[in-house]
């Protein structure tokens, strides 16, 4: 049975999501990064900082970023924690490209790269990479259970998941301001300054119906992942979800 959010689609047309989440983050790619400072109020640059910081006792040397889009993460675990190699996996080149404009500005791009990579099928040899990560990109996962049992393969033993998503606060009076805010201010404005309203409808949605907090967990803990854990920061908004390989 397929997961809430696998049935969310953009476009809603008869392509498959991995094909029309392609599709949508190349027309936005202009605008991604502006929109994403204004729509997470600059919150989602402290959420990154959250997953290096899981990361940085680990001292992982390569790591795979899931859904890199235009490589936040993957520059930001570069820096932080001297990676020898960041590889941004994703399927939207138009993102990809803005991610290695940033990398190269950031003096980082001979150990930032990125790669074309159907998250469903990922080209890379069992046991890889020391830590794989993914931010804000599992819920657009054309099916989740198979993106993370990717994740698990191409992890090496020992080695750590982190997965930052956006999830939905549970508590009043947050509950309240973030549904408003979700689904009247995000699509009007992403909408407006994207001309592309279809992706700031599809993104409120998406968040509503992805696995979160305990069934996030379970869902990794099936795969094969030890340790899982969930944390929430900003009043539950955004939820970071660890997990190891076993040795």
């Amino acid at each position: 049975m397929a997961l809430g959010s696998e049935r969310i689609l953009p476009y809603q047309k008869k392509e498959n999501k991995g094909t029309q989440i392609r599709r949508m983050f190349d027309a936005i790619a202009h605008s991604y990064d502006k929109l994403n400072r204004l729509m997470s109020l600059g919150f989602d640059r402290g959420w990154r900082r959250q997953g290096v910081a899981f990361l940085r006792p680990f001292a992982p040397k390569t790591i795979l970023d899931i859904a890199s889009g235009t490589g936040d993460l993957a520059i930001l675990m570069q820096q932080r924690l001297q990676a020898e190699k960041v590889t941004g996996a994703d399927i939207s080149e138009g993102m990809m490209e803005i991610g290695r404009k940033k990398a190269m500005e950031a003096g980082c791009g001979d150990k930032v790269l990125f790669e074309y990579q159907d998250c469903m099928s990922l080209s890379y040899p069992d046991s890889s990479f020391d830590a794989v990560t993914a931010a804000f990109g599992v819920r657009n996962f054309e099916h989740i259970e198979q993106g993370l049992q990717e994740m698990y393969r191409v992890l090496k033993p020992g080695g750590h998941v982190m997965i930052l998503e956006l999830s939905t606060p549970t508590s009043l009076p947050m509950k309240a301001l973030y549904r408003f805010y979700s689904r009247t201010v995000i699509p009007f404005l992403g909408g407006f300054l994207s001309r592309e309203k279809a992706a700031y409808t599809y993104l409120p949605e998406s968040i509503k119906v992805v696995p979160q907090g305990k069934e996030m967990t379970e869902l990794l803990a099936r795969q094969g992942f030890k340790e899982t854990r969930a944390r929430t920061f900003t009043f539950g908004a955004c939820s970071m979800y660890t997990g190891t390989k076993a040795e």
